[in-house]
Protein backbone atom coordinates (compact mmCIF):
# COMPACT_ATOMS: atom_id res chain seq x y z
CA UNK A 1 0.00 0.00 0.00
CA UNK A 2 1.43 3.41 -1.01
CA UNK A 3 1.84 6.33 1.37
CA UNK A 4 -1.34 8.42 1.49
CA UNK A 5 -1.88 11.84 3.06
CA UNK A 6 -5.47 13.00 3.64
CA UNK A 7 -5.30 16.70 4.48
CA UNK A 8 -7.70 19.59 5.10
CA UNK A 9 -5.52 22.02 3.12
CA UNK A 10 -3.99 21.27 -0.30
CA UNK A 11 -0.74 22.92 0.80
CA UNK A 12 -0.18 20.51 3.69
CA UNK A 13 0.65 17.32 1.74
CA UNK A 14 3.60 18.99 0.00
CA UNK A 15 4.99 20.22 3.31
CA UNK A 16 4.38 16.93 5.08
CA UNK A 17 6.17 14.87 2.44
CA UNK A 18 9.45 16.26 3.76
CA UNK A 19 9.04 14.38 7.06
CA UNK A 20 10.63 10.91 7.63
CA UNK A 21 7.51 8.74 7.40
CA UNK A 22 9.66 5.62 6.87
CA UNK A 23 10.79 5.81 10.50
CA UNK A 24 8.79 4.95 13.64
CA UNK A 25 7.90 8.16 15.45
CA UNK A 26 10.13 7.24 18.40
CA UNK A 27 13.13 7.18 16.05
CA UNK A 28 12.64 10.55 14.33
CA UNK A 29 15.90 12.57 14.26
CA UNK A 30 16.11 15.70 16.38
CA UNK A 31 16.45 17.88 13.27
CA UNK A 32 12.75 17.34 12.54
CA UNK A 33 11.49 17.82 16.08
CA UNK A 34 10.47 20.86 18.09
CA UNK A 35 11.24 20.69 21.84
CA UNK A 36 7.84 21.47 23.36
CA UNK A 37 6.39 20.03 26.59
CA UNK A 38 4.20 16.99 26.00
CA UNK A 39 1.46 15.56 28.15
CA UNK A 40 0.95 11.92 29.01
CA UNK A 41 -0.49 9.87 26.13
CA UNK A 42 -1.20 6.22 25.46
CA UNK A 43 0.36 6.79 22.03
CA UNK A 44 3.73 8.10 20.85
CA UNK A 45 3.42 11.85 20.22
CA UNK A 46 6.03 14.24 18.83
CA UNK A 47 6.08 17.89 17.83
CA UNK A 48 7.64 18.62 14.45
CA UNK A 49 7.97 21.48 12.00
CA UNK A 50 6.24 21.49 8.61
CA UNK A 51 7.08 24.67 6.75
CA UNK A 52 6.21 27.58 9.06
CA UNK A 53 3.87 25.49 11.18
CA UNK A 54 4.51 23.44 14.30
CA UNK A 55 2.50 20.23 14.20
CA UNK A 56 1.68 17.48 16.69
CA UNK A 57 2.13 13.97 15.25
CA UNK A 58 0.41 11.04 16.99
CA UNK A 59 1.05 7.44 16.00
CA UNK A 60 -1.95 5.07 16.13
CA UNK A 61 -3.80 2.46 14.04
CA UNK A 62 -5.39 3.54 10.77
CA UNK A 63 -9.06 3.18 11.69
CA UNK A 64 -8.92 5.18 14.97
CA UNK A 65 -6.67 7.76 13.26
CA UNK A 66 -9.22 8.37 10.50
CA UNK A 67 -12.09 8.37 12.99
CA UNK A 68 -10.43 10.90 15.30
CA UNK A 69 -9.53 13.08 12.31
CA UNK A 70 -13.19 13.24 11.27
CA UNK A 71 -14.38 13.86 14.83
CA UNK A 72 -11.95 16.77 15.24
CA UNK A 73 -13.18 18.21 11.94
CA UNK A 74 -16.77 17.92 13.23
CA UNK A 75 -15.81 19.74 16.44
CA UNK A 76 -14.13 22.46 14.40
CA UNK A 77 -17.32 22.97 12.37
CA UNK A 78 -19.30 23.17 15.63
CA UNK A 79 -16.95 25.83 17.02
CA UNK A 80 -15.79 23.69 19.95
CA UNK A 81 -12.37 24.50 21.50
CA UNK A 82 -10.20 21.63 20.27
CA UNK A 83 -6.93 21.11 18.44
CA UNK A 84 -7.07 21.77 14.71
CA UNK A 85 -6.87 18.59 12.57
CA UNK A 86 -4.54 18.88 9.58
CA UNK A 87 -4.03 15.42 8.10
CA UNK A 88 -3.90 11.63 8.46
CA UNK A 89 -0.97 9.71 6.98
CA UNK A 90 -1.61 6.05 6.13
CA UNK A 91 0.23 3.36 4.20
CA UNK A 92 3.53 3.94 6.01
CA UNK A 93 6.31 1.35 5.69
CA UNK A 94 9.88 1.22 6.93
CA UNK A 95 12.93 0.81 4.68
CA UNK A 96 12.45 -2.97 4.58
CA UNK A 97 8.80 -2.68 3.57
CA UNK A 98 7.35 -3.57 6.98
CA UNK A 99 4.13 -1.65 7.80
CA UNK A 100 4.18 1.21 10.31
CA UNK A 101 1.24 2.67 12.20
CA UNK A 102 -0.67 5.56 10.71
CA UNK A 103 -0.36 9.05 12.19
CA UNK A 104 -2.82 11.80 13.01
CA UNK A 105 -1.48 15.34 12.53
CA UNK A 106 -2.89 18.37 14.32
CA UNK A 107 -1.74 21.97 14.48
CA UNK A 108 0.11 22.87 17.67
CA UNK A 109 -2.05 25.13 19.82
CA UNK A 110 0.14 28.18 20.34
CA UNK A 111 0.58 29.33 23.93
CA UNK A 112 -0.97 26.16 25.32
CA UNK A 113 0.37 23.97 28.10
CA UNK A 114 -0.28 20.38 29.17
CA UNK A 115 -1.26 20.25 32.81
CA UNK A 116 1.94 18.52 33.97
CA UNK A 117 4.14 21.33 32.68
CA UNK A 118 1.99 23.77 34.65
CA UNK A 119 2.81 21.86 37.84
CA UNK A 120 6.57 22.26 37.41
CA UNK A 121 6.03 25.17 39.77
CA UNK A 122 3.47 24.27 42.43
CA UNK A 123 0.10 25.78 41.54
CA UNK A 124 -1.83 27.61 44.22
CA UNK A 125 -5.36 26.36 45.04
CA UNK A 126 -6.89 29.46 43.42
CA UNK A 127 -5.21 28.54 40.14
CA UNK A 128 -6.44 24.98 40.47
CA UNK A 129 -10.01 26.26 40.85
CA UNK A 130 -9.62 28.22 37.60
CA UNK A 131 -8.42 25.07 35.82
CA UNK A 132 -11.51 23.20 37.06
CA UNK A 133 -13.69 26.07 35.82
CA UNK A 134 -12.11 25.91 32.36
CA UNK A 135 -12.48 22.14 32.13
CA UNK A 136 -16.11 22.30 33.29
CA UNK A 137 -16.90 24.89 30.59
CA UNK A 138 -15.24 22.71 27.94
CA UNK A 139 -17.20 19.63 29.01
CA UNK A 140 -20.48 21.55 29.00
CA UNK A 141 -19.75 22.92 25.54
CA UNK A 142 -19.05 19.43 24.25
CA UNK A 143 -22.25 18.06 25.77
CA UNK A 144 -24.38 20.91 24.40
CA UNK A 145 -23.02 20.04 20.96
CA UNK A 146 -23.93 16.36 21.46
CA UNK A 147 -20.35 15.12 21.88
CA UNK A 148 -19.64 12.45 24.50
CA UNK A 149 -15.92 12.57 25.26
CA UNK A 150 -15.48 9.13 26.78
CA UNK A 151 -12.18 10.06 28.43
CA UNK A 152 -12.32 13.54 29.94
CA UNK A 153 -9.12 14.17 31.88
CA UNK A 154 -6.41 16.72 32.47
CA UNK A 155 -4.10 14.66 30.26
CA UNK A 156 -6.44 14.99 27.28
CA UNK A 157 -6.73 18.76 27.67
CA UNK A 158 -4.52 21.72 26.83
CA UNK A 159 -4.82 24.99 28.74
CA UNK A 160 -4.20 28.54 27.60
CA UNK A 161 -4.08 31.63 29.79
CA UNK A 162 -7.06 33.87 29.14
CA UNK A 163 -7.07 37.29 30.86
CA UNK A 164 -6.47 35.95 34.35
CA UNK A 165 -8.43 32.76 33.76
CA UNK A 166 -7.80 29.68 31.63
CA UNK A 167 -9.35 28.32 28.47
CA UNK A 168 -9.43 24.55 27.99
CA UNK A 169 -9.08 22.74 24.66
CA UNK A 170 -9.80 19.12 23.82
CA UNK A 171 -6.72 17.27 22.55
CA UNK A 172 -7.72 13.62 22.32
CA UNK A 173 -11.03 12.74 20.64
CA UNK A 174 -10.19 9.08 20.05
CA UNK A 175 -12.82 7.78 22.48
CA UNK A 176 -15.44 10.40 21.60
CA UNK A 177 -18.71 10.09 19.75
CA UNK A 178 -21.05 12.66 18.25
CA UNK A 179 -24.84 12.41 18.69
CA UNK A 180 -27.79 14.66 17.82
CA UNK A 181 -28.30 15.05 21.59
CA UNK A 182 -26.88 13.42 24.71
CA UNK A 183 -29.02 11.67 27.28
CA UNK A 184 -28.64 12.45 30.97
CA UNK A 185 -26.99 9.04 31.42
CA UNK A 186 -24.38 9.77 28.75
CA UNK A 187 -23.54 13.10 30.34
CA UNK A 188 -23.29 11.61 33.82
CA UNK A 189 -21.05 8.81 32.54
CA UNK A 190 -18.66 11.39 31.05
CA UNK A 191 -18.74 13.38 34.27
CA UNK A 192 -18.01 10.36 36.45
CA UNK A 193 -15.05 9.46 34.23
CA UNK A 194 -13.77 13.03 34.58
CA UNK A 195 -14.01 12.82 38.39
CA UNK A 196 -12.10 9.53 38.55
CA UNK A 197 -9.46 10.57 35.99
CA UNK A 198 -8.78 13.97 37.55
CA UNK A 199 -8.51 12.55 41.07
CA UNK A 200 -6.08 9.89 39.81
CA UNK A 201 -3.94 12.43 37.95
CA UNK A 202 -3.76 14.68 41.00
CA UNK A 203 -2.88 11.73 43.22
CA UNK A 204 0.07 11.03 40.89
CA UNK A 205 1.17 14.64 41.22
CA UNK A 206 0.82 14.44 45.00
CA UNK A 207 3.03 11.35 45.08
CA UNK A 208 5.71 13.19 43.10
CA UNK A 209 5.59 16.22 45.41
CA UNK A 210 4.27 18.55 42.69
CA UNK A 211 0.90 19.28 44.33
CA UNK A 212 0.25 22.13 46.74
CA UNK A 213 -0.21 20.65 50.24
CA UNK A 214 -3.65 22.26 50.62
CA UNK A 215 -4.99 20.64 47.43
CA UNK A 216 -6.93 17.45 48.10
CA UNK A 217 -6.96 15.28 44.93
CA UNK A 218 -10.29 13.66 45.77
CA UNK A 219 -11.99 16.97 46.57
CA UNK A 220 -10.78 18.56 43.35
CA UNK A 221 -11.90 15.54 41.35
CA UNK A 222 -15.35 15.94 42.88
CA UNK A 223 -15.26 19.71 42.32
CA UNK A 224 -15.48 19.29 38.55
CA UNK A 225 -18.87 17.63 39.06
CA UNK A 226 -20.28 20.49 41.10
CA UNK A 227 -19.00 23.16 38.71
CA UNK A 228 -20.34 21.28 35.71
CA UNK A 229 -23.79 20.79 37.26
CA UNK A 230 -24.07 24.47 38.24
CA UNK A 231 -23.11 25.60 34.75
CA UNK A 232 -25.36 23.07 33.01
CA UNK A 233 -28.30 24.15 35.15
CA UNK A 234 -27.68 27.82 34.38
CA UNK A 235 -27.49 27.15 30.66
CA UNK A 236 -30.40 24.76 30.20
CA UNK A 237 -33.00 25.62 32.83
CA UNK A 238 -36.44 26.86 31.84
CA UNK A 239 -37.20 30.32 33.20
CA UNK A 240 -40.77 31.38 33.95
CA UNK A 241 -41.39 35.14 34.07
CA UNK A 242 -44.58 37.18 34.57
CA UNK A 243 -46.00 38.76 31.43
CA UNK A 244 -44.42 42.12 30.62
CA UNK A 245 -41.11 41.43 32.38
CA UNK A 246 -39.03 41.78 29.21
CA UNK A 247 -36.00 42.99 31.16
CA UNK A 248 -35.91 39.64 33.00
CA UNK A 249 -35.29 37.96 29.65
CA UNK A 250 -32.54 40.47 28.93
CA UNK A 251 -30.97 39.76 32.31
CA UNK A 252 -30.96 36.04 31.52
CA UNK A 253 -29.23 36.63 28.16
CA UNK A 254 -26.63 38.85 29.83
CA UNK A 255 -25.87 36.18 32.40
CA UNK A 256 -25.33 33.60 29.67
CA UNK A 257 -23.08 35.98 27.74
CA UNK A 258 -21.01 36.61 30.89
CA UNK A 259 -20.49 32.85 31.20
CA UNK A 260 -19.06 32.81 27.68
CA UNK A 261 -22.12 31.37 25.92
CA UNK A 262 -24.27 32.92 23.24
CA UNK A 263 -27.99 32.45 22.78
CA UNK A 264 -28.27 31.09 19.25
CA UNK A 265 -31.91 30.03 19.70
CA UNK A 266 -34.63 31.27 22.00
CA UNK A 267 -38.20 30.06 22.31
CA UNK A 268 -40.87 32.02 24.15
CA UNK A 269 -44.05 30.17 25.02
CA UNK A 270 -47.02 32.15 26.28
CA UNK A 271 -48.85 30.51 29.16
CA UNK A 272 -51.93 31.52 31.12
CA UNK A 273 -49.85 32.31 34.23
CA UNK A 274 -46.99 34.13 32.45
CA UNK A 275 -44.30 33.68 29.82
CA UNK A 276 -42.21 30.52 29.76
CA UNK A 277 -38.81 31.37 28.30
CA UNK A 278 -36.65 28.48 27.10
CA UNK A 279 -33.06 29.25 26.07
CA UNK A 280 -31.03 26.90 23.89
CA UNK A 281 -27.42 28.18 24.18
CA UNK A 282 -24.89 27.33 21.52
CA UNK A 283 -21.20 28.16 21.39
CA UNK A 284 -20.48 29.84 18.08
CA UNK A 285 -17.32 30.82 16.23
CA UNK A 286 -15.81 34.31 15.95
CA UNK A 287 -17.72 36.51 13.52
CA UNK A 288 -20.79 34.25 13.66
CA UNK A 289 -23.13 37.05 14.71
CA UNK A 290 -21.81 39.45 12.07
CA UNK A 291 -22.41 36.91 9.32
CA UNK A 292 -25.83 35.89 10.65
CA UNK A 293 -27.06 39.47 11.02
CA UNK A 294 -25.77 40.38 7.55
CA UNK A 295 -27.49 37.33 6.06
CA UNK A 296 -30.81 38.03 7.78
CA UNK A 297 -31.01 41.82 7.61
CA UNK A 298 -28.27 43.20 5.37
CA UNK A 299 -26.86 45.16 8.34
CA UNK A 300 -23.04 45.09 8.48
CA UNK A 301 -21.91 45.70 12.07
CA UNK A 302 -19.21 44.84 14.57
CA UNK A 303 -19.44 41.46 16.32
CA UNK A 304 -20.69 42.69 19.72
CA UNK A 305 -23.21 45.00 18.05
CA UNK A 306 -24.43 42.09 15.93
CA UNK A 307 -24.83 39.86 18.99
CA UNK A 308 -26.95 42.49 20.73
CA UNK A 309 -29.09 43.22 17.69
CA UNK A 310 -29.68 39.50 17.06
CA UNK A 311 -30.79 39.04 20.66
CA UNK A 312 -33.31 41.84 20.20
CA UNK A 313 -34.40 40.44 16.84
CA UNK A 314 -34.95 36.97 18.38
CA UNK A 315 -37.05 38.46 21.19
CA UNK A 316 -39.13 40.50 18.75
CA UNK A 317 -39.68 37.57 16.38
CA UNK A 318 -40.95 35.41 19.24
CA UNK A 319 -43.77 37.93 19.83
CA UNK A 320 -45.01 37.81 16.23
CA UNK A 321 -48.17 35.81 15.68
CA UNK A 322 -47.06 34.54 12.26
CA UNK A 323 -43.78 33.11 13.60
CA UNK A 324 -43.84 29.46 14.70
CA UNK A 325 -40.46 27.68 14.42
CA UNK A 326 -40.80 24.29 12.76
CA UNK A 327 -44.15 25.17 11.14
CA UNK A 328 -43.82 25.17 7.33
CA UNK A 329 -46.58 27.81 7.16
CA UNK A 330 -44.70 30.15 9.50
CA UNK A 331 -43.15 33.34 8.18
CA UNK A 332 -39.51 32.73 7.28
CA UNK A 333 -36.88 34.27 9.60
CA UNK A 334 -35.47 36.33 6.70
CA UNK A 335 -38.90 37.87 6.04
CA UNK A 336 -39.41 38.70 9.71
CA UNK A 337 -35.88 40.05 10.02
CA UNK A 338 -36.46 42.55 7.20
CA UNK A 339 -39.77 43.51 8.79
CA UNK A 340 -37.90 44.13 12.08
CA UNK A 341 -35.42 46.37 10.26
CA UNK A 342 -38.27 48.28 8.61
CA UNK A 343 -40.63 48.55 11.59
CA UNK A 344 -38.32 48.58 14.61
CA UNK A 345 -34.65 49.22 13.87
CA UNK A 346 -34.85 52.07 11.34
CA UNK A 347 -37.65 54.05 13.05
CA UNK A 348 -35.77 53.82 16.35
CA UNK A 349 -32.53 55.11 14.86
CA UNK A 350 -34.27 57.84 12.85
CA UNK A 351 -35.94 59.11 16.02
CA UNK A 352 -32.52 60.28 17.21
CA UNK A 353 -31.75 63.75 15.72
CA UNK A 354 -28.70 63.63 13.41
CA UNK A 355 -27.06 66.55 15.23
CA UNK A 356 -27.03 64.51 18.47
CA UNK A 357 -25.54 61.33 17.02
CA UNK A 358 -21.92 62.46 16.89
CA UNK A 359 -19.78 59.81 15.22
CA UNK A 360 -22.01 56.88 16.19
CA UNK A 361 -23.30 54.61 13.46
CA UNK A 362 -26.84 53.27 13.40
CA UNK A 363 -25.99 49.95 15.06
CA UNK A 364 -24.21 51.69 17.96
CA UNK A 365 -27.14 54.06 18.48
CA UNK A 366 -29.57 51.16 18.58
CA UNK A 367 -27.29 49.28 20.96
CA UNK A 368 -27.13 52.27 23.33
CA UNK A 369 -30.90 52.61 23.28
CA UNK A 370 -31.27 48.93 24.15
CA UNK A 371 -28.81 49.44 27.02
CA UNK A 372 -30.78 52.44 28.24
CA UNK A 373 -34.04 50.53 28.00
CA UNK A 374 -32.50 47.76 30.09
CA UNK A 375 -31.44 50.13 32.88
CA UNK A 376 -34.75 51.97 32.91
CA UNK A 377 -36.69 48.68 33.03
CA UNK A 378 -34.52 47.38 35.86
CA UNK A 379 -35.19 50.56 37.83
CA UNK A 380 -38.93 50.44 37.11
CA UNK A 381 -39.14 46.65 37.59
CA UNK A 382 -41.14 46.31 34.37
CA UNK A 383 -40.45 46.69 30.68
CA UNK A 384 -40.76 50.41 29.86
CA UNK A 385 -40.96 49.86 26.09
CA UNK A 386 -38.76 51.00 23.25
CA UNK A 387 -40.53 54.32 22.53
CA UNK A 388 -40.14 55.49 26.14
CA UNK A 389 -36.50 54.44 26.15
CA UNK A 390 -35.80 56.38 22.93
CA UNK A 391 -37.40 59.55 24.28
CA UNK A 392 -35.53 59.36 27.60
CA UNK A 393 -32.28 58.56 25.79
CA UNK A 394 -32.65 61.67 23.58
CA UNK A 395 -33.58 63.95 26.48
CA UNK A 396 -31.26 62.73 29.23
CA UNK A 397 -28.35 60.73 27.79
CA UNK A 398 -27.31 62.25 24.47
CA UNK A 399 -26.99 65.86 25.75
CA UNK A 400 -24.61 64.68 28.49
CA UNK A 401 -22.59 62.66 25.98
CA UNK A 402 -22.33 65.68 23.68
CA UNK A 403 -21.24 67.95 26.55
CA UNK A 404 -18.63 65.42 27.64
CA UNK A 405 -17.29 65.15 24.09
CA UNK A 406 -17.17 68.95 23.74
CA UNK A 407 -15.20 69.19 27.01
CA UNK A 408 -12.63 66.73 25.67
CA UNK A 409 -12.34 68.63 22.39
CA UNK A 410 -11.93 71.99 24.18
Amino acid sequence: MALQINATNPEHPALLLELPWHLPLEEWPEEYLVPLPRGISRHVVRYARAGDEVIAVKELAERPALREYELLRDLDRLGIPAVDPLAVVTGRTDTSGEPLESVLITRHLGGSMPYRSMFETTLRPATMHRLMDALAVLLVRLHLAGFSWGDCSLSNTLFRRDAGAYAAYLVDAETGDLHPELSRGQREYDLDLARVNISGELLDLEASGALHPSVDPIDFGTEICGRYQDLWQELTRTSVYPAGKYHYIERRIRRLNELGFDVAEMQIEHASNGDTVTFVPKVVDAGHHQRQLLRLTGLDTEENQARRLLNDLESWMATQEDYAPGDPLSARPEVLAHRWVREVFRPTVRAVPPELRGGMDAAEIYHEILEHRWYLSERAQHDIGLDTAVQDYIENILPKSRDALQTVVD
